[in-house]
């Protein structure tokens, strides 16, 4: 028998032997007594783990303690802290009650100021209208003054006619010629001049109401097409991104084209300097969509605000308080 073989019977049979044999397995134990711990050795490291596992215990337990009280340190430090913020949060809250306050009382000044502002504004207001019913006083006394000199020149006119005719009637027939011309050449001045008074006065009546705007354009736009042989032509277009007047809306502008040549005007009964700056951004929209640049931009109106007047020459805009004042187109 080899030793392997021999190894593997003992493998195989000796639990059978140990478990059977009491003397073999005395033999065996005390064979391999030296491998390991008896029962008294195991007891003795017994009680050496138990009594390392209390000093741990022990141990775990003054940590513990140190612990609780790092944390009550710690409660202790945040009650603290919490104390101190809600002090604080006192003093912010009554800063801000008094800054409050504060604003409170300057803005009743602002208001009450503002309130004086309006009350002033109010008696500028007033005192404009005063101003201007009494300009309406003299413009009818004007008017009356002005057909009375007509009336008085034409009786004069109508007597010197009279007496040229008595004292010479071929000297009379000359004479006569050339007096009617003289007539019509003063006629045509003085009912200018009177249509003109009469687009003053319709401009008072657009500004308050006792005549439509349209029929004060179109009483300009005429005379511009009777003195200059040129048709205004109203043009409206739809600003779609609202670059005129911040939102999208219709656009209305007097266009005048002649001999190649874009004239925008702008005919209206009075102006101030926000319509001055509308127009003008009008004029700018027109020449963006139809690409064209305008030669001469225009405003005809007899009640330019002086404002208005100093924005226009600004901005290169010619101004005029009647059409017959227009320069050649």
């Amino acid at each position: 028998m080899t030793t392997e073989s021999l190894k593997d019977t003992i493998k195989r049979e000796l639990p059978t032997w140990l478990r059977e044999d009491p003397a073999f397995r005395t033999y065996v134990l005390e064979l391999t007594r030296d491998e390991y711990a008896d029962r008294k050795e195991t007891g003795d490291r017994f009680y050496e783990l138990l009594g390392e596992l209390r000093r741990d215990r022990e141990k775990q337990e003054r940590k513990w303690e140190a612990n609780q009280a790092e944390l009550k340190r710690m409660r202790e430090e945040e009650a603290q802290k919490w104390e101190a913020n809600q002090a604080e949060l006192k003093l912010m809250r009554e800063e801000q009650a008094r800054k409050w306050e504060e604003n409170q009382a300057e803005l009743k000044l602002m208001r009450e100021e503002q309130a004086r502002k309006w009350e002033a504004n109010q008696a500028e207001l007033q005192r404009m209208r005063e101003e201007q019913a009494q300009k309406w006083e003299q413009q009818n006394r004007r008017w009356d003054e002005n057909q009375a000199e007509r009336r008085r020149l034409w009786d004069e006119n109508r007597a010197e006619q009279r007496r040229l005719w008595e004292e010479s009637r071929a000297d009379s027939n000359r004479r006569w010629d050339e007096n009617q011309e003289e007539l019509k050449r003063l006629h045509n001045e003085i009912m200018a001049q009177a249509q003109k008074f009469d687009r003053g006065i319709g401009a008072l009546g657009s500004r308050w109401g006792l005549q439509s705007e349209k029929a004060f354009r179109d009483a300009l736009a005429a005379i511009l097409e009777q003195s200059f042989d040129v048709q205004v032509v109203n043009v409206t277009d739809y600003d779609d991104s609202g670059e005129v007047f911040g939102r999208p809306d219709q656009i209305e502008l007097d266009v005048i084209i002649k001999n190649g040549l874009l004239l925008i005007c702008e005919l209206k009964s009075s102006i101030d300097k926000a319509g001055m700056y509308i127009f003008e951004r009008k004029a700018r929209f027109y020449e963006r969509r139809h690409e064209r640049k305008a030669n001469r931009l225009i405003v005809i109106s007899p009640m330019i605000d002086a404002r208005a007047r100093k924005v226009g020459e600004r901005l290169g805009i010619e101004m005029y308080g009647d059409s017959t004042e227009v320069e050649a187109v």
